[in-house]
């Protein structure tokens, strides 16, 4: 069975929650990503943060994203998937939350990241197409 851990990406960074806005973006540039995940005190992980929440909940609504802190952008608790859980709980979990990105948790360490692009590759081809049409429906 291909489990999170065999697919996502390792050592994923956080972006604290009290850092900039900018500081996240340049980052995101830095480690060549589109998603980092907001960690706030002791490291705990409380959100993820995207390009896309920076261009439309900051620059699109007039922001100084030097005066945004990240941790403000944390919406309700992380969605998270277990290092050793399959790519059909990934798929599931994609599915039912809408989302592209999933932070990888091994215990209570944030281990990586498991993007679409991963868990569509981990999957046969019937339900990577689902996975791809469930997360670009509204």
């Amino acid at each position: 069975m291909t489990t999170a851990r065999d697919i996502m990406t390792g050592g994923a960074q956080c972006v604290g929650a009290h850092e900039s806005v900018r500081d996240a973006a340049h980052k995101l540039k830095e480690y060549g990503v589109g998603a980092l995940p907001i960690c706030g005190e002791n490291n705990k992980l409380i959100g993820v943060l995207t390009d896309r929440d920076i261009v439309v909940k900051v620059l699109g609504e007039g922001l100084d994203p030097a005066e945004v802190e990240a941790g403000t952008l944390a919406q309700g608790e992380a969605v998270t998937i277990g290092a050793d859980d399959g790519a059909d709980e990934i798929f599931a979990t994609m599915t039912q939350h809408k989302v592209r990105r999933l932070p990888v948790i091994d215990g209570t360490d944030l281990v990586g990241m498991v993007a679409l692009a991963d868990a569509a590759r981990a999957l046969k081809e019937p339900e990577a197409g689902r996975l791809v049409e469930a997360l670009s429906t509204d």
